[in-house]
């Protein structure tokens, strides 16, 4: 776990062009932060970017967090808290699903993480993007 900025490009070719965003985020230790934080579980925060992000992209780093919650706080039983810095994707095709993939890419990369389950493949038909959340699957893909 570092204080330094770390940028997770998600990226997902499929015959329609493919769903990417851009998370960049960073940690700090509890009692560094400059803004109020969203409380996810015990220890762990999520402290949201300066600028505004849509209400869906919101839940879905919420939800993928609140997934992992539990693993990050055994790694950093003191607390910790995920600053968003910017979240940046292409306006065509986009699902905002994609936000939860890319939290969940940043925090692997982050916090050596094992692989859950939590993905998305190209499945074609009129939904062609089928999401997996390891196993704690919303109802119709929603958090």
């Amino acid at each position: 776990m570092s204080a330094m900025m770390r940028t997770f490009r998600y990226r997902l070719r499929s015959p329609l062009g493919g769903l990417a965003a851009d998370l960049s985020a960073r940690t700090l230790p509890p009692g560094e932060a400059a803004t109020s934080p969203v409380v996810i579980h015990r220890g762990v925060r999520l402290l949201l970017p300066e600028t505004s992000l849509h209400r869906e992209d919101l839940a879905w780093l919420s939800f993928v967090v609140a997934l992992r919650a539990e693993e990050l706080g055994a790694r950093c039983p003191e607390g910790v808290y995920l600053e968003i810095v910017s979240l940046g994707f292409p306006l065509t095709d986009y699902r905002p699903e994609v936000a939860g993939l890319a939290m969940d890419g940043w925090l692997r990369a982050e916090f050596d993480l094992p692989d859950t389950g939590i993905g998305c493949a190209y499945v074609g038909g009129a939904d062609p993007y089928a999401f997996a959340w390891g196993g704690n699957d919303t109802s119709e893909n929603r958090p």
